[in-house]
């Protein structure tokens, strides 16, 4: 996926509340207009990467990005689940993220139990991947300096200033 690495950061809006209640995995997810803007070829799946909320510390995250084929979904969502305990829900803050790589494709499950099994194995995989030194630089990266500052446009893309090439990096702005 050449699109990768790729940065968005959108407001954190109400999913179905499965994440915390069914799964005890919770997740925060992007609104609709973030969704639509994802590059083709970042193909449905779940990837691992780098969060932060609002101008809090940079986390750890793993993300599912597609139907969810074990509840049925009809809209394509992103759901991150980033990989630090929070005191409180953070709905209407900002999310920024980086993703940084593919784990698997989505696919659907016999049971509940068999989906929370993948996803606590696609956390303990995101754990190990983003140890890499390769992967702890984009942890520090511009994009996370002041995300606040950082003008939000639900209808434009633009390319951020960082060290990485110009090429290879995408924000996208949601909200």
């Amino acid at each position: 996926m050449k699109s990768l690495p790729y940065f968005c950061r959108g407001e954190v809006v109400r999913g179905f509340g499965r994440g915390s209640k069914e799964l005890g995995i919770p997740t925060a997810n992007f609104p609709t207009c973030v969704v639509e803007q994802l590059p083709a070829d970042i193909s449905t799946g779940i990837y691992y990467g780098w969060a932060c909320v609002d101008n809090g510390p940079v986390h750890k995250m793993v993300m599912s990005i597609g139907w969810n084929p074990y509840y049925k979904n009809t809209m394509k969502s992103m759901e991150t689940h980033v990989i630090h305990t929070f005191k409180e829900d953070f709905y209407g803050q900002t999310l920024s993220v980086v993703m940084i790589g593919y784990i698997r494709p989505e696919k659907g499950f016999d049971s509940l139990d068999a989906l929370i099994t993948a996803i606590r194995n696609d956390i303990e995989e995101a754990n190990q991947k983003l140890e890499l030194p390769e992967h702890q630089k984009l942890k520090e990266d511009n994009f996370f300096k002041d995300p606040l500052d950082t003008p939000v446009d639900k209808t434009s893309t633009s390319t951020a200033a960082s060290t990485l090439s110009t090429e290879s990096k995408h924000i996208m702005n949601g909200h």
